[in-house]
């Protein structure tokens, strides 16, 4: 009896985990073919939702911050775990839900539409129209940036967003499932929500950047052995890529974007780092990579 126990579990667990993988391939296909749900984006609701939680929660103190965290965070992750009970015993209905949820969590082919939009700008002169397009990669002040720095702001966000967008959301349905995926998403939705250093969220949003560093910790380290693999198909050098990676990575501010974005540098020979502006706030970040600035073309 205790075998045949043990092989129903295990024939269970096995299901279990074809049900979890084939739904994130699928929803990672979804995504490619069409990119981000057009109507009722679920992603869209739920920030609609946490900008309402904030609005009754916010104070000026880590405190009320990390209540809020809790809250936007633990609500949905909640709502995920229940669903995981009613459909553990229903592979095909699990991968299903997996993969509708992988769908909307990806921002894959959003990303790659807009480093292509702005590629099309800069490679037509046109940096209006760039520069109207660069808050849809990044938080920074594109008024006085020109084509070198349009392109520098993009290719930079891509290989950040690569990890935020693509790699996290799936490292972190594969490792939890569907409260994986939805916590993640959650967490760097809140990120962009109050992460960022203003006057209103330089306390209230703390514990929402710290939860989304520790959540992108390994993410963008493997986004980073991804970028370094993968360097000979843009025509770069694995070699070059982890040289920079192992030099530049804690030269960075963030302990996650650094990883990526040294890793890129070095996989297309190109310097990134410089000076930023956001809403006003300058700062300087080291060079990270050896090469030239990145042109269009990269």
């Amino acid at each position: 009896m205790a075998t045949a126990r043990r092989t129903r579990n295990g024939a269970r667990w096995s299901a279990h985990g074809v049900a979890l993988a084939g739904g994130l391939v699928a929803g990672a296909a979804l995504d490619a073919a069409f990119g981000d749900p057009r109507r009722l984006h679920p992603v869209a609701g739920f920030g609609q939702a946490a900008a309402a939680i904030e609005r009754r929660l916010h104070s000026d103190s880590r405190a009320a911050g990390a209540r809020f965290a809790a809250v936007a965070v633990g609500a949905p992750v909640a709502m995920a775990v229940a669903a995981e009970l009613v459909v553990r015993r229903r592979p095909a209905l699990r991968a299903a839900l997996v993969a509708v949820t992988t769908w909307t969590v990806l921002g894959g082919a959003s990303l790659r539409g807009e480093a292509a939009t702005m590629a099309g700008a800069l490679a037509g002169g046109d940096l209006a129209a760039g520069r109207a397009r660069l808050p849809h990669l990044c938080g920074r002040d594109p008024v006085q940036l020109n084509e070198k720095g349009l392109t520098r702001a993009t290719v930079e966000s891509v290989a950040e967003n690569t990890s935020d967008a693509v790699v996290a959301p799936l490292l972190w349905g594969a490792v939890a499932g569907l409260p994986g995926l939805v916590g993640y998403r959650a967490v760097n939705t809140l990120d962009a929500m109050v992460g960022c250093r203003s006057p209103r969220y330089a306390r209230f949003g703390t514990p929402c950047a710290r939860l989304d560093d520790i959540a992108n910790l390994a993410p963008s380290r493997l986004t980073a052995a991804l970028t370094i693999a993968v360097a000979p198909i843009v025509g770069g050098s694995s070699r070059r890529a982890f040289g920079a990676w192992r030099r530049d990575r804690a030269r960075h501010p963030s302990p996650n974007a650094g990883q990526c974005e040294s890793a890129a540098a070095g996989a297309l020979d190109v310097r990134l780092g410089g000076t930023n502006v956001y809403a006003g706030r300058v700062e300087h970040r080291p060079q990270l990579g050896d090469g030239p600035p990145p042109a269009v073309g990269d």
